[in-house]
């Protein structure tokens, strides 16, 4: 068995719909970022990728490159889940938070956990997805954007 950690954070920004786990979620602000900006897939993929030692999503998905603007994170998480199979590896378990104020994400964690498992080709049951607060301390907390932590656990297959 294998751990990795990931971390991503983006600053609010306006006109732009904001996604997290998969998910379009009604905010008066979306993420800033070349892709969706979807904070909670991007911690997901580098725990993945940290876990079986591949670099990070910037080395595997550069934000320099235009087939990537705007792309929905879970199709890169798809991606990853590739690479991961390849590596002859498969996932235990995913646990992530997300650290923000508002919007509350609880009406939207069980369809966060049918996205992010599906694109993993994993069960639901394998997905743990939280949110907390920072109580007002930090960028988070000041309302300018979202960070999320995620950790990975996978395992060597035959």
């Amino acid at each position: 068995m294998r751990v990795g950690i990931g971390f991503d954070a983006h600053r609010f920004t306006e006109g732009r719909p904001l996604v997290l786990g998969g998910v379009e979620i009604p905010f008066r602000f979306g993420l800033q970022g070349h892709s969706d900006a979807d904070v909670l897939i991007h911690a997901i993929m580098d725990a993945i990728l940290g876990a079986i030692a591949a670099r990070d999503i910037g080395q595997h998905f550069p934000d320099t490159d235009e087939q990537f603007r705007d792309i929905s994170s879970l199709i890169l998480l798809s991606k990853v889940a590739s690479l991961l199979s390849k590596k002859r590896f498969q996932i235990g378990n995913i646990d992530c938070v997300a650290l923000l104020e508002e919007p509350k994400l609880s009406p939207f964690r069980e369809q966060m956990r049918e996205k992010i498992s599906a694109a993993l080709g994993i069960e639901k049951d394998n997905v743990s997805v939280k949110a907390s607060t920072t109580e007002g301390l930090g960028f988070s907390g000041r309302g300018e954007g979202v960070a999320a932590y995620a950790v990975a656990m996978v395992e060597k297959t035959d």
